[in-house]
């Protein structure tokens, strides 16, 4: 069964609204609901050079202590929890608020190209910087000249 759209007479003052309303797929998750502007989920970079592996993941107003940074098998875990709880009690009223944000992003690494044991995580000016150093045998080798006989 497919919506009708609405008329523009019936809502003069609001016919964009109300088109993109019943136009829209409402579980359409992946392009509606986590937008890059609307999103929750932090912005991430991803960095390879010769030497290492950088995830960077913007989240601005954060402290290292709400960052965890996990390596299981080649899967890069990371995880920030934020709780904040204000109370205020006067002699007429009582106001207490609290807010929770978290999220959690998994990466695949290629199989056996990092120094598990070497991975640091830093976190400087809002953004958390995870360096993955690549294993020896998979960094780049010179050209390697080869005489001809």
């Amino acid at each position: 069964m497919k919506l009708a759209k609405v008329s523009d007479r019936l809502f003069p003052m609001f016919p964009s609204f109300m088109d993109n309303f019943f136009s829209r797929d409402l579980m359409d998750w992946n392009n509606a609901n986590f937008s890059s502007t609307n999103s929750t989920i932090p912005a991430v970079n991803i960095k390879e050079n010769d030497d290492a592996y950088i995830i960077e993941v913007a989240a601005p107003g954060m402290h290292k202590e709400n960052f965890m940074v996990n390596m299981e098998r080649d899967r890069l875990w990371i995880s920030s929890e934020l709780r904040e709880e204000k109370e205020e009690n006067e002699a007429n009223y009582s106001r207490r608020e609290f807010s929770y944000q978290s999220f959690q992003r998994s990466f695949t690494i290629p199989e056996g190209s990092v120094e598990g044991e070497k991975i640091t995580a830093k976190y400087t000016d809002g953004i958390l910087i995870v360096n993955l150093p690549k294993k020896e045998e998979v960094k780049p080798k010179p050209a390697k000249r080869i005489d001809i006989m």
